[in-house]
């Protein structure tokens, strides 16, 4: 009997011992997630504040990485740095969603900068020195451009959905409706990045009958009023709207006419201006963001 005794207390011991071992793994892993990488199980978008321009970076439930434009010319350090504080050094997928330099201006710094797994945009060109800069970063790292239209898809990882609803065209006479939107679907929540697609480009979606239901929306174009028409945020229907753009922006963005809908509809707003970056994560059920202002 007392040998059985014994016994139990050891064994009661030991099992106080593991728990609080296992308490203090959990509480590590907690402040490992301080530092900004995302928790195993979540997505986690993340709109950088680079003034009038864009650039969302990406980290998936699985640890596969992507960045979906990068700021202008004079962004590279923003970019790189935040990226590089997440302990990252390999992006997976790069998106140019268009050749304008307010999206694609440090994406060569970028692409010099990491390993890069593979790099993607629509068929368009421009002649600005810029976008001859992203080619020839392209070019140099032996990297391919894979086309990206309308009905495509880019796999990842399992799990996630990465859905491309344009460009749904081949001719455009703006460039900003080239932009590749994409729909990123996590479990029951999703993301739609729009690039700077307009209401031309808002009107092939609908019509082409994607499923166009996301809980956050990044708003088209900075907010301007040539992006973000009434049937079309009303297809979307999100919870969360997300505006990049720079203070007193020579452009006058977001537009009166854009930030009215967004109030009409009850949808939350956030900027880069008025949030600096915002981290946006979700673990497929809920969506918790974080903002650094």
């Amino acid at each position: 009997m007392k040998n059985t005794r014994k016994a139990l207390i050891l064994y009661l011991l030991l099992a106080a011992f593991i728990a609080i071992l296992f308490s203090g793994c959990s509480l590590e892993f907690q402040l490992d997630d301080e530092s900004g990488a995302a928790l195993p199980g979540t997505l986690k978008v993340i709109f950088l504040d680079v003034g009038q321009a864009d650039s969302i970076f990406i980290i998936f439930p699985g640890g596969s990485t992507m960045l979906v434009d990068a700021g202008n010319n004079d962004d590279k350090e923003t970019v790189i740095d935040y990226i590089e504080d997440l302990g990252v050094k390999r992006i997976d997928a790069v998106v140019a969603t268009h050749p304008h330099e307010d999206h694609i201006g440090a994406m060569d710094e970028v692409i010099r900068h990491f390993d890069i797994g593979k790099v993607y945009m629509p068929k368009v060109t421009t002649t600005t020195r810029t976008f001859e800069n992203f080619l020839k970063a392209v070019s140099d790292k032996g990297l391919k451009i894979t086309t990206l239209k309308g009905g495509m898809s880019i796999s990842l990882e399992e799990g996630v959905d990465i859905e491309v609803l344009a460009p749904n065209s081949s001719r455009y006479d703006d460039l900003n409706n080239y932009s590749a939107v994409l729909k990123i679907t996590y479990k029951n929540t999703s993301f739609l990045l729009t690039g700077d697609a307009e209401k031309l480009s808002e009107q092939e979606m609908l019509k082409a009958g994607y499923d166009l239901r996301a809980d956050v929306l990044k708003v088209g174009h900075h907010g301007s009023s040539s992006s973000t028409s009434a049937e079309f945020l009303k297809a979307v229907s999100p919870t969360y709207a997300v505006i990049s753009y720079g203070k007193n922006n020579d452009y006058g963005h977001p537009h009166r006419e854009t930030i009215k809908r967004l109030n009409q509809s009850k949808i939350q707003i956030f900027s880069t201006a008025e949030n600096g970056h915002i981290v946006m994560e979700s673990d497929g059920y809920d969506i918790e963001i974080t903002t650094s202002k």
